[in-house]
C-alpha cells in the first residue's frame, strides 16, 4: 500500500516509520534541508533523538510529488500529521489536487484538538474544505488513542482507534497500521474519538499541575476521574457515544496523557505549578502542546451546550487569566457537595 505522511514531526515520523515496515511510505516535510538531514542519518534527531527509523522509509520535500505517490495506488492514503492549526490548509491543498485527479481517494489525520477560531472539530473542518468535491472523491477519518511517539518509534506495543466517514477508510487504516506491535480498532464515531483526543489534553494540564504542587496520587486519581466525567458530558452533548469515550480514544488516552512523563501537556501543568509563566513554559517545551491551544475552545463549547466543566475552566483561568495554580485548586476544593 502506498502511504504519504504530510508532516515530519514526532508523531508523523514515528507512525511513518512503523508503517514502512510493511508498506511503501513517503514522509513529506516543509523544511527541505531538515528533511535531507533526516534522510542522511535515517533519524529525526530533533523530535526522536537516538532512534533509528525504518530503512525503508523514503523522504520527499515536494508536496505534489509526495501526494502523487499515494494517489498512484488505488488503496493509497494521505495521512495528515500536522497540528490542528494546519489541518484546514492541508485539506484545502489535497482537495485542489483531488479536483485534478492527483490525490488519493482517502485521507486520515492524526491531530487532536478543536479549531481555535471556530471551535470546529477536525472532521467538521475537513468536511467544509471538501464540500465542493463530489461525494466519495476524498473520504476521510481520524486515527487516535493513547500513543507517545517515542514509544511507537521504538516499536513498543500500542493500540489505537480509527473512526471514518466510510467503512473503506477504516478497513484500509487497519491494513496500513495493524501489524507488529500495533493494534487498530475500528469505529464510526468521529465525534467521540475527536472529543476524547481534544479534551484529554486540557485535563492533562490539570493533573500535571496537581503533581507539580505535590498534591499526591489521590488528587491525581480524582482529577482523572472527574475529568473523564467532564469529557463524557461534553462528548454526549456533541453527539458522541458513551462507549467511545470509555475506550482507547477517551479514557485510554486520558490516562496516558495525564500520568505519563512523556506527555507535553502534563509537563505544561507541572511547570506552571512552579510559578513559571505560560510564555516561559511554552518557550522551554520545544513541542506543540495542543491542550493550551484548545482549552478555550473546549470551554466555549461547554458554554454553548450548557455543560458543566469546572476542571477545564480552572485550567483556562490558570493559562489565560494568570490565576495561580494553588488558587485554582482551592476553588475546585471549595465547590459545593453534589451527587456523582
Amino acid at each position: 500500500m502506498n502511504l504519504t505522511f504530510l508532516g515530519a514531526g514526532a508523531w508523523g515520523t514515528a507512525l511513518a516509520s512503523h508503517a514502512a515496515a510493511d508498506h511503501d511510505v513517503v514522509l513529506w516535510g516543509r523544511d527541505r534541508e531538515r528533511l535531507a538531514a533526516m534522510a542522511a542519518c535515517n533519524c529525526n534527531d530533533i523530535y526522536l533523538p537516538g532512534i533509528a527509523l525504518s530503512s525503508r522509509l523514503r523522504f520527499e520535500s515536494d508536496f505534489e510529488a509526495a501526494v502523487r505517490h499515494a494517489a498512484a495506488d488505488p488503496d493509497g492514503m494521505a495521512i495528515v500529521a500536522t497540528p490542528v492549526s494546519g489541518l484546514r490548509e492541508m485539506t484545502r491543498q489535497l482537495a485542489a489536487l483531488s479536483a485534478s485527479g492527483l490525490a488519493p481517494r482517502r485521507m486520515l489525520w492524526l491531530c487532536k484538538g478543536f479549531e481555535a477560531a471556530t471551535h470546529r472539530m477536525p472532521h467538521q473542518m475537513v468536511a467544509e474544505e471538501l464540500g465542493g468535491l463530489p461525494a466519495g472523491t476524498l473520504d476521510y477519518g481520524v486515527l487516535s488513542g493513547p500513543s507517545f511517539a517515542r514509544e511507537v518509534a521504538l516499536a513498543l506495543p500500542c493500540a489505537l482507534t480509527v473512526a471514518a466517514s466510510a467503512p473503506a477508510v477504516a478497513d484500509l487504516a487497519q491494513q496500513a497500521f495493524h501489524h507488529h506491535a500495533m493494534r487498530i480498532y475500528r469505529s464510526d464515531d468521529l465525534v467521540g474519538v475527536e472529543v476524547g483526543g481534544a479534551v484529554k489534553n486540557v485535563l492533562a494540564i490539570a493533573t500535571g499541575a496537581s503533581d507539580g504542587l505535590g498534591l499526591g496520587l489521590n488528587a491525581r486519581a480524582a482529577l482523572v476521574t472527574r475529568g473523564l466525567a467532564e469529557m463524557s458530558r461534553l462528548g454526549l452533548a456533541l453527539g458522541a457515544r458513551a462507549e467511545t469515550l470509555m475506550g482507547l480514544a477517551g479514557v485510554g488516552d486520558l490516562i496516558l496523557t495525564a500520568t505519563g512523563d512523556l506527555s507535553r501537556n502534563r509537563k505544561v501543568g507541572q511547570q506552571l505549578a512552579t510559578g513559571k509563566s505560560l510564555d516561559q513554559v511554552l518557550a522551554s517545551l520545544g513541542h506543540v502542546a495542543e491542550g493550551v491551544r484548545c482549552a478555550q475552545a473546549v470551554a466555549a463549547l461547554a458554554d454553548r451546550h450548557g455543560v458543566d466543566m469546572p476542571i477545564t475552566r480552572a485550567v483556562c483561568a490558570v493559562l489565560f487569566d494568570n490565576l495561580p495554580v494553588a488558587e485554582a485548586v482551592s476553588r475546585l476544593l471549595q465547590r459545593d457537595a453534589r451527587d456523582e
